[in-house]
């Protein structure tokens, strides 16, 4: 596992209840890495926060190699119309009329 990339490592870690689920929390892994990028106080003190942060950028740039081999075993996801918000296919039910949105006033041709 040490010859992987960090943010695989911590996406398997994260996934330790469902191993085969690991690409699914590749952005979960990347979230935590994102944090971590800003050293703390004690952090900055033992060594140079300017290297770490160029070594966690390294780390979250493997994420779009990994997101090629998780396409492969995951369905592919969505977003909202506006593209905003990220949609995985159990966002919402099985029933297509979760998207219907039913006006009750009658539109009026001018």
């Amino acid at each position: 596992m040490e010859n992987r990339p960090l943010i695989e490592r911590l996406a398997r870690h994260l996934a330790a209840d469902q191993p085969e689920n690991w690409p699914a929390r590749v952005e979960d892994a990347a979230s935590i890495l994102a944090i971590l990028k800003e050293p703390d106080a004690a952090m900055r003190e033992a060594g140079d926060g300017s290297a770490w942060a160029a070594m966690i950028d390294a780390a979250l740039r493997e994420r779009w190699s990994l997101a090629q081999t998780a396409s492969e075993t995951e369905p592919p996801l969505g977003t909202d119309e506006e593209g905003d918000m990220r949609l995985t296919p159990d966002a919402v039910s099985h029933d297509r009329a979760d998207w219907v949105h039913v006006h009750n006033e009658k539109e009026t041709r001018s």
